[in-house]
């Protein structure tokens, strides 16, 4: 994308430094601030206007001096311009080229929306000092989230990723709470007026507006130096939270302090700020935001109560806090020149994230979890036509909300890892590590990525490695088998099947990495590859390629009998291409369930989970048709009954991480197929709870037994959930309740949750975690469509306070409808709306309900065919 193709500000003056000062603090009624900011830059051309971002924000007194006090001007006059979010700052005279100091005088607001410099609410753990903000019951803590383009929202900017600068900041709070930012204090000092303290912050390195950050409420911590010593000392590494759940944090703690020391080992640079602290946010729209040296987290993401919590966050926070650490390097030390490149930053923070995790945890065998759950979910977006390139066109920075999806993170992180597996590992992260020394404290491109890994491995990165990310969708391989040889075609692969001539122009380089032959590459449209062994052979060893496989089906079925020769992620995208092909016609759902009836003594975690991620989605298509539901739940229930009776329902005190979340899958699956044992042990455990026994239901399992006794139950189990989702002090017990209530079947306790999820008891972030719930209903799922028409306002209005929020609601809420006529009907719906916040959402909606619709159809009759001739249907 050319320079000229993007909406930038005026190349007018250049910011060096930032001296952002903030006091007035208004904690509760307005909740307003004021500020001062001075920006040290330097004038490119003689100019009469400075163009910057601002966003809700009061723009007062305004002056320009020369830093050699030539001269000082004050501005005649400041417009804004809400589409653009930028301030025009005008003077009567031109001012002179050079290095000046703009200072501005400014009003903005705390605000509610988890964007900017905002207020979040909780009740607290522990008794509070009284400075902490309290309204409507309430406590309240003030954080900021600034990516992408946020940062103007708290004060005036050059709110771009490419004009970065160095930032001294201050803050006057009251003396009873914490103040935190980027890096260390550097003094606190008394305030002119009591009860109020000005905290003072050491200078950060420089880096771009949205990686600044800072943080004020009655926090606490824990605190463990790293391992290592940089420059000469072992860093501090602290994790805050608000008082009282500081001992929650001491896994987090683990995780961040030897995670810092692997990158710095990895990337042989050592981390470069002289801290590192984390913060559990009460209210936040994403799960972490990598501010340099403050990284910010959802509570669920940093928070594990031992005891309490289920096991499975452990998983998510040892990623996350990785993830995040990555950024640390990889998009803070080394930012992307422009957001069509946010890929560089998300998809490479995946992939080393996971690598971090597999590095400290290899008895979670992450790898699978990969496969089944960051690869498998960038092929479901970018096997629509609504998808887009990793390497995305993005005019104006006003764009780029919509992009952080599972293109920019999942298929990036899935193409890092081929690439990876490609090169080697070892001359992969030689690469990266000389990239970021080119480039460190400064901006870069993808082309920049790849020549440092072309240098490294003398190999031409770029020649293979730039169809992949400047280019929509990705390949499917079909073969056909002759004697001793196979022939490979690729063809684009859409789920909807209808590839046109014009959808399929692009060639990949594709790794083929078949079973038992020399590494090669498909680089052209089709090749013949000899001495193959007929009896067996597999592509994509490890599925460490991302494309899919379409075999003949005599071949498939081969492969289904000979599972014990695969790794768990060939067991795994067995079954997710199987599936795939069903959907877009290439193969059939009577292909896909025949394979999966070789599974029934299948033993891993990760390949149960793909399996029931099928099934679920097939169920889910053709839920409509009873026949077709009753012989799925049937099929289901005769797969998973010798596993589920295997494990059964005690926790083991030595047995693995894997097992456990086994147990709480084959239940899940068992009892919604209709196990009668699985059903009346979760309604035995549960009526234990409910009278009383808090020990009844293993944290590993309040998920599963809850929502089998919503879908099962009816008023009174609905209630008690309901009523634990109100008085759980466990961090991850809402989230787990608010789930399981989306489970009813019931169309007026499908309303009442939804009047639920609309309240002020849910939080923002949570919105759309209820929606997916409901969506995952069949039974009842349009009943969310039905309550976001009649109460659109209502609805609009709680969700328009976070873009973010608002598409990841419509998009996870609606896409599930396999219904031609309701896809008209939501786009009718629409026409009339400013869709400008999620309009990316409402076409991947449109296109998946289309192409299950089309799968529906297509596939139906022969489904029902191959359940009858089976036994699981009646003729």
């Amino acid at each position: 994308m050319a320079y000229t193709d993007r909406d930038t500000l005026p190349d007018v003056l250049k910011p060096k430094h930032y001296d952002v000062s903030l006091f007035d603090l208004e904690l509760g009624g307005s909740w307003s601030y004021k500020g001062i900011v001075k920006i040290e830059g330097t004038v490119v051309r003689p100019t009469k206007e400075i163009v910057l971002n601002t966003n809700d924000i009061s723009v007062g007194e305004v002056e320009v001096q020369a830093a050699d006090g030539s001269y000082s001007v004050r501005a005649s006059s400041v417009s804004f311009d809400k589409k653009s979010e930028r301030s025009t700052l005008s003077f009567d005279k031109d001012l002179a080229t050079g290095h000046v100091i703009l200072k501005i005088e400014f009003v903005a607001t705390m605000n509610d929306a988890m964007v900017g410099f905002y207020r979040s609410k909780y009740t607290s753990a522990a008794t509070p000092p009284s400075d902490t903000p309290v309204e409507g019951g309430f406590h309240y803590m003030l954080s900021t989230q600034f990516q992408a383009c946020d940062a103007r929202r708290a004060f005036p900017c050059f709110d771009e990723p490419n004009l970065k600068a160095t930032f001294d900041f201050d803050i006057e709070v009251p003396v009873g709470l914490v103040a935190l930012s980027n890096m260390p204090v550097k003094f606190e000092r008394e305030a002119s007026k009591p009860g109020l303290k000005v905290v003072s912050f050491e200078r950060t390195p420089v880096m771009s507006t949205y990686l600044l950050a800072w943080a004020v409420g009655d926090f606490e911590y824990v605190e463990a130096p790293t391992q290592r010593k940089y420059n000469g000392i072992n860093l501090p590494v602290r994790v805050y939270t608000t008082r009282g759940l500081k001992e929650q944090a001491r896994y987090a703690l683990e995780c961040t302090s030897r995670t810092v020391d692997y990158f710095s080992e990895l990337f042989k640079i050592d981390y470069p700020l002289p801290k590192t602290d984390l913060l559990a946010v009460h209210e936040f729209s994403a799960n972490a935001m990598e501010n340099w040296g403050l990284v910010m987290y959802r509570t669920t993401a940093v928070l594990f109560d031992e005891g309490s919590s289920d096991t499975r966050y452990k998983n998510n926070i040892a990623y996350v806090v990785a993830h995040e650490l990555a950024h640390q390097w990889f998009g803070n030390l080394v930012t992307m020149d422009w957001w069509n490149e946010l890929w560089l930053n998300e998809g490479f923070a995946t992939w080393v994230g996971w690598l971090a995790v597999d590095h400290f945890n290899p008895e979670w065998n992450v790898w699978s979890q990969f496969v089944a759950e960051s690869y498998q979910e960038a092929f479901r977006l970018d096997s629509l036509r609504a998808s887009h390139p990793i390497e995305v066109p993005v005019r104006n920075a006003l764009e780029v909300d919509q992009i952080f999806d599972d293109i920019s993170y999942r298929k990036g992180s899935s193409i890092i890892r081929m690439l990876s597996s490609h090169l080697g590992q070892e001359t992969f992260i030689r690469g990266v590590s000389n990239y970021l020394k080119a480039h460190a404290y400064g901006n870069a491109k993808t082309d920049d990525l790849w020549s440092a890994l072309s240098e490294a491995s003398k190999q031409d990165v770029h020649a293979f490695m730039n169809l992949w990310v400047r280019k929509i969708g990705f390949p499917v391989v079909t073969i056909a088998e002759e004697p001793g040889q196979i022939s490979v075609r690729q063809t684009r692969f859409l789920a909807s099947g209808d590839v046109k001539p014009e959808d399929d122009e692009t060639v990949w380089w594709i790794p083929l990495n078949i079973s038992n032959t020399a590494p090669q590459a498909l680089t052209t449209k089709s090749e013949v590859v000899r001495g193959i062994d007929d009896a067996f052979y597999k592509l994509n060893k490890d599925q460490c390629g991302f494309y899919r496989t379409n075999y003949p089906p005599h071949h498939l079925a081969k492969l289904g009998q000979s599972l014990h020769l695969f790794s768990n992620e060939d067991k795994i995208g067995l079954v997710g291409d199987a599936a795939a092909l069903a959907v877009s016609g290439e193969g059939t759902t009577a292909s896909l369930l025949a394979l999966l009836a070789g599974f029934t003594n299948e033993s891993n975690y990760r390949v149960w989970s793909q399996i029931a991620f099928s099934l679920a989605h097939i169920q889910s298509v053709f839920a409509s048709n009873e026949v077709i539901a009753d012989g799925l739940k049937e099929f289901t229930l005769k797969l998973v009954t010798p596993s589920v009776e295997k494990i059964g329902w005690t926790f083991n005190p030595d047995e693995n991480y894997l097992t456990g979340q086994l147990r709480r899958l084959l239940i899940s699956v068992a009892g919604n197929a209709g196990h009668k044992g699985t059903i009346a042990e979760a309604k035995r455990i549960f009526q234990l709870w409910a009278s009383g026994d808090p020990n009844a239901i293993h944290a590993n399992l309040r998920s599963v037994v809850f929502a089998l006794n919503v879908s099962e139950g009816g008023r009174d189990e609905f209630d008690k959930v309901k009523d634990a989702f109100r008085k759980t002090e466990s961090v991850d017990g809402k989230e787990i309740c608010l789930t399981s209530l989306g489970r009813t079947k019931d169309a007026a306790l499908v309303n009442e949750y939804l009047d639920l999820i609309f309240s002020d008891e849910v939080a923002v972030q949570d919105m759309h975690s209820g929606a997916a719930s409901l969506a995952g209903n069949p039974k009842v799922r349009h009943l969310l469509w039905e309550y976001m028409k009649n109460n659109w306002v209502p609805v609009s209005a709680r969700l328009a306070s976070n873009n973010v929020v608002f598409e990841r609601f419509v998009r996870l809420g609606l896409a599930r409808m396999a219904d031609e006529a309701l896809a008209s009907e939501i786009a009718a719906f629409f026409e009339d709306k400013d869709t400008g916040a999620y309009d990316r959402a409402l076409l991947i909606v449109s296109d998946s309900i289309h192409t299950d619709a089309r799968y529906k159809a297509r596939d139906e009759a022969s489904l029902l065919e191959w359940l009858q001739a089976h036994g699981y249907a009646q003729a």
